[in-house]
């Protein structure tokens, strides 16, 4: 199971919107087959890797297959990956995790326990989890898993007062930060950062093949039609209001608009990652300011941090990581677990969770 965990991080960057997904065939002690999910719309890692071993002898019959998630067992684009494990007479199917798809969730196992093949689930569950940690989100609550990456100094500033930043972290975290945009099914920031940093949000720095949607959170539709970000099209502005000129130029920029309005004249945040979950987005990576930052936090929709600290101290009057406000008591603080403290190049990358993701 551990080999088909690592075949399905072969697709980390690609099978949005599905889920990652690796395959292992074991006949009489040894591997006869193997595959993982490369992207929407090519076959599934049990196809891939039956595939492999028809190629061996058809040495399936009688086989074990270990599978990180459920098989399926509804026509999609590809067919059912559980009626192929039975066509090839598997004799047994150990699965890490249960589907969450509810057009799965459990169907898949119950259907090759009808056909007589023996099913067991909960083989390194957790780690496969983890791996598609944004498609459970997507299927169990109706929105993307969100991480709010911060790029700070020790003191835990982001910017100077004027607005400069570029650049607080080293090459190295700047590298990684791409392979967590490259995994993302889609980057999202505000028009601050648009106005201040005219930034691009694709990824450069590492080798993909495709690049994530581009959300821009612009109440007032204020983003220039010369922005970068604009450039290649891909991109999403969320609106709180409808502005027919300002719309036109951007649409003519090939950015699809949305208006999500709340009480206040803002862009309900809630609802556009209900809207992003709809659109089949499993991860999202905020890279935002401070006061956008402190809007997500404090309207629930942050599921994690992902926090480049550098080893710089840039003094009170820079900007802080997040807008929230003054605490008078400790109870009201936002309480989180951290999950790793790993050195990248010059500096650290902390990922934290909050605890009621």
């Amino acid at each position: 199971m551990a080999r088909a965990l690592r075949l399905a991080r072969r697709g980390l960057f690609s099978t949005t919107p599905n889920p990652r997904v690796g395959c292992v065939i074991v006949s009489d002690g040894r591997i006869v087959g193997e595959g993982s999910h490369e992207k929407a719309g090519l076959p599934h890692a049990e196809a891939a890797a039956l595939a492999a071993t028809v190629g061996a002898g058809n040495t399936a019959i009688g086989a074990t297959a270990y599978v990180t998630l459920e098989p399926c067992c509804h026509f999609g684009r590809t067919p059912p990956c559980a009626d192929a494990l039975i066509a090839a007479g598997v004799e047994r199917v150990v699965v890490a995790m249960q589907d969450p798809n509810p057009l799965v969730a459990g169907q898949g196992l119950a259907r090759l326990a009808a056909a007589g093949i023996e099913v067991a689930s909960g083989l390194l569950e957790a780690e496969s989890r983890e791996l598609n940690i944004g498609f459970v989100a997507r299927m169990t609550r109706g929105r993307p898993w969100l991480r709010l990456k911060v790029a700070a100094s020790l003191d835990g500033k982001t910017a100077l007062n004027n607005g400069a930043s570029q650049w607080i972290t080293g090459p190295a975290a700047r590298r990684d930060g791409h392979a967590w945009r490259a995994r993302s099914c889609a980057v999202l920031t505000g028009i601050g950062t648009v106005k201040d940093d005219n930034p691009r949000l694709t990824v450069r720095e590492v080798a993909t093949t495709r690049q994530p949607l581009r959300v821009v959170i612009d109440s007032r539709l204020e983003t220039p039609p010369d922005a970068a970000i604009l450039d290649g099209g891909n991109v999403l502005i969320a609106a709180a209001q409808e502005d027919a000129g300002r719309a036109e130029a951007l649409r003519a920029r090939g950015a699809e608009i949305v208006v999500l309005p709340n009480a206040n004249g803002k862009v309900q945040l809630a609802d556009l990652l209900q809207e992003l979950g709809r659109r089949g987005i499993n991860e999202v990576l905020a890279e935002a300011g401070t006061r956008l930052n402190g809007s997500l936090l404090r309207e629930g929709c942050v599921d994690e941090l992902l926090i480049y600290q550098a080893p710089l101290l840039i003094g009170d009057a820079a900007r802080g990581m997040f807008g929230l406000a003054e605490l008078a008591d400790l109870a009201g603080a936002v309480r989180l677990t951290i999950l790793e403290r790993r050195a990248v190049g010059a500096d650290f990358r902390i990922r934290a969770r909050l605890d009621q993701a």
